[in-house]
């Protein structure tokens, strides 16, 4: 199968990469040229140094090799979707476009753009939507940002609606493990690696459920998305089978350190005021996967606690940049003194 990645050099996207070509499949990428990791020679290459983000343009040449499917791990609102689309209908057999789980209506909730309505348990694919649209708009630069235009809902509607091309929808969860440059679980690791004696957690966000997924398994669902065919026309949700709550996930890493401190949750009001944020804990964001897995025969290739191990020893040997502000123990410490005394 000859398959093109438009977006196909950061995270998790050389796995897929290594996935395919190990299955035997012909594999194209187009990127701008910023990140080459190192791939299968096998791999062949399209740069354009000068592409904008979010992709509004493709070169010929792509449509030339006649892909017969195309991954669009780019795809951020209906401009950029509506391009692909137009580029490759009537070429490819199909298109797979990772989604996000910021399409439901509960994620509306969360960031306070929706009242919190009676959605509860687990999300199906069918769960209701968002019903505000561009949800990171408020913090955009302006209408030239990316984000100010940046919607899932629209990308899906967008390649859902051409009869001329098949396509597949991957809803993802929050993806963790090496590489992952917005560095999941740091905070709480370097607390636990600073020997805190506790860590901090809004008791609302302590009992909140979010679906999360290793790279590599996360991979694994794209690879199947992509060579199997009963995908077709098919939307997915994608994430670990258990949901732990966040609190519950944190004590998963201390396990895994060694860490032996307590998990202290309070009202966010008696939080210092770094451990605080905007979110309304209100509604899980924890996705039913058993659609991909009975139609597709998907499962993990790597378990939970190995995927963590792996995330632990990247974070420690590719730390974030630390925001001293973020980190106030002496903040932290008289929560905690007033706390125990209370």
């Amino acid at each position: 199968m000859r398959v093109l990645i438009i977006g196909g050099t950061a995270f998790m996207r050389p796995h897929v990469v290594q996935s395919l070509v190990s299955g035997g499949h012909e594999v194209t990428i187009f990127h701008r040229g910023e990140h080459e990791p190192e791939l299968p020679r096998s791999v062949r290459h399209v740069h354009d140094a000068s592409a904008a983000f979010p992709v509004l343009k493709l070169p010929a040449e792509l449509a030339s090799w006649k892909p017969e499917v195309i991954l669009h791990m780019v795809a951020m609102g209906e401009h950029d979707a509506a391009a692909v689309v137009r580029a490759f209908k009537g070429v490819a057999r199909r298109l797979v476009v990772p989604s996000s789980g910021d399409v439901y209506g509960v994620y509306g909730v969360l960031i306070g753009s929706e009242p919190e309505g009676t959605q509860s348990g687990l999300l199906r694919e069918d769960s209701p939507l968002r019903k505000s649209l561009y949800p990171y708009r408020g913090i955009a630069k302006g209408p030239d940002d990316w984000i100010y235009h940046y919607d899932k809902i629209l990308v899906e509607q967008v390649v859902m609606s051409d009869p001329e091309l098949a396509v597949t929808i991957l809803r993802l969860p929050a993806v963790y493990g090496p590489g992952d440059g917005r560095h999941g679980f740091a905070a709480h690791l370097k607390r636990m690696d600073d020997g805190r004696s506790a860590i901090l957690l809004d008791e609302n966000q302590a009992r909140w459920r979010w679906s999360h997924g290793y790279v590599e398994n996360i991979a694994t669902a794209i690879t199947l998305a992509i060579t199997d065919e009963r995908a077709s026309g098919r939307v997915y949700n994608v994430g670990e089978e258990s949901i732990p709550t966040t609190a519950e996930r944190v004590r998963m890493l201390a396990k895994l350190v060694g860490w032996m401190g307590d998990i202290v949750t309070l009202p966010q009001a008696s939080l210092p005021p770094p451990l605080r944020d905007a979110y309304h804990y209100s509604r899980d964001l924890a996705y039913d996967t058993s659609r991909i897995r009975s139609e597709l025969g998907y499962k993990e290739v790597v378990s939970v606690d190995e995927g963590l191990r792996r995330t632990i020893a990247w974070l420690r040997e590719n730390p974030p940049s630390i925001d001293a502000v973020q980190y106030d123990y002496a903040a932290e410490d008289a929560v905690l003194t007033t706390a125990k005394t209370a």
